[in-house]
């Protein structure tokens, strides 16, 4: 009998220095639970790469208004190498190209359902009194969430460190459909929004494009 093969898609997880400088990158000035979050590290490890890195030149902790650690411009110049050496090594820029591409056309629609959630179409604030104004507008985010799926799924399957996004998102989500309101935009928590950008932001780093000349091409 001839045994069957099965096929399994190759993972690629990214190095543990590369995640704490990318983390960092992502979250300047955060503490180290924060960093190890968006890493997806336990604290501990996480913990040990920053004082590592520290005693290299290439993070530092800064305490006062803004309190956490922040790359070093040497750290930001080396996560900068990692990120492009990650993506030779894989062979797989084009295909982030591609879902960065396809999230940028998607991007102006985010947009504008974070304005639709703002603001109503009389110019008003909207005061989330509404609850039927605001169901529709949580159902065009789930439309809109339906169309960014697939860019997500093609970049988990390039990257393990894109993993994350996705539960993040649809947690969110979720928690709009419950009339958890705040979980839209909400700066401090993983909103919809906040999730968003950082994507965006990982994105626009992942393959060396400054937000600025994006801007100047769109």
């Amino acid at each position: 009998m001839t045994a069957s093969v099965s096929v399994w898609a190759v993972t690629r997880p990214s190095d543990a220095r590369l995640l704490v400088l990318h983390g960092v990158r992502l979250k300047s000035f955060a503490p180290v639970e924060v960093v190890a979050a968006v890493a997806d590290l336990p604290v501990d490890d996480v913990g040990k790469h920053l004082d590592d890195l520290q005693t290299h030149g290439l993070v530092t902790y800064r305490e006062g208004r803004l309190t956490g650690w922040a790359l070093t411009a040497a750290g930001r110049a080396e996560q900068e190498r990692l990120l492009a050496a990650e993506l030779e090594a894989f062979g797989c820029r084009s295909v982030v190209e591609d879902a960065y591409a396809r999230f940028l056309e998607l991007n102006p629609e985010l947009l504008t359902v974070c304005t639709a959630w703002q603001m109503k179409d009389d110019a008003t604030l909207n005061a989330h009194d509404d609850e039927d104004y605001d169901r529709g507008v949580v159902g065009q985010l789930s439309e809109l969430h339906g169309r960014v799926e697939p860019v997500l799924g093609d970049l988990q399957e390039e990257l393990d460190r894109y993993h994350g996004y996705r539960p993040r998102l649809r947690n969110a989500l979720e928690r709009l459909r419950r009339g958890e309101s705040e979980w839209f935009a909400k700066p401090m928590i993983d909103s919809y929004h906040t999730v968003w950008f950082q994507l965006h932001e990982d994105l626009l780093n992942t393959l060396g494009i400054e937000r600025s000349k994006e801007a100047a091409n769109a």
